[in-house]
């Protein structure tokens, strides 16, 4: 069984646990699925998501894996570290979508980065309805404590309300290697959901 080591990954406690870095146009807020001109959205038990505005909202947690209960020596080992996310567009409104992961040491320098490039939604012409992206993280060095995932978006009218990018289901989580110890032969996904999905680019 894979745990996910963020907490509140699709709205359940609203805003909670979640740092908000950009809070732009009319703030980020929680609805329920499918919302206004969505779309369904088909993983058990997943009934929110977040919604941006027609400015920047950008929104990070820093998992702290010390005090997850691992120890220095078994991230030392390198696990095998897997982050995810959901996003979707309105049918009515373009939008964009970005994520950033990054792998941090004991002063919070970055080891390793995920930050594809800019997603921009249009629905007059891409399918906007809900997509995952997932990214495995490996041979990274030692020295990993900590784990930032930073994700978010807008819309591209400016629009007031909450037209820009929907999020949910993020998760972060570890596998073990041969090293790692027996008893953390289970993964920490960095995730938000559990299944392989094709590359959204």
């Amino acid at each position: 069984m894979t745990t996910n080591l963020l907490r509140n990954p699709s709205g359940e406690d609203q805003l909670g646990f979640w740092e908000l870095t950009e809070n732009g146009g009319d703030e980020w807020k929680v609805e329920d699925f499918p919302g206004d001109c969505g779309h369904k959205f088909g993983i058990e038990g997943v009934s929110k998501y977040f919604a941006t505005s027609f400015h920047l909202c950008v929104k990070r947690q820093v998992v702290d894996l010390l005090e997850e209960g691992y120890s220095p020596e078994q991230l030392d080992a390198q696990p095998t570290v897997t982050v995810g996310d959901w996003y979707s567009g309105r049918t009515d409104c373009g939008c964009t979508y970005q994520i950033t992961v990054r792998l941090l040491d004991e002063n919070k320098d970055v080891l390793q980065e995920f930050k594809p490039d800019l997603v921009t939604l249009d629905p007059d012409c891409d399918d906007v309805s809900w997509k995952q992206v997932n990214h495995t993280f490996s041979a990274f060095g030692r020295g990993l404590r900590f784990i930032s995932f930073e994700h978010g978006g807008q819309d591209t009218k400016f629009w007031d309300g909450w037209y820009g990018v929907r999020v949910t289901g993020s998760s972060v989580t570890i596998r073990g290697n041969s090293s790692f110890g027996s008893s953390l032969l289970t993964e920490i996904h960095l995730m938000t959901q559990y299944w392989a999905v094709e590359d959204y680019m």
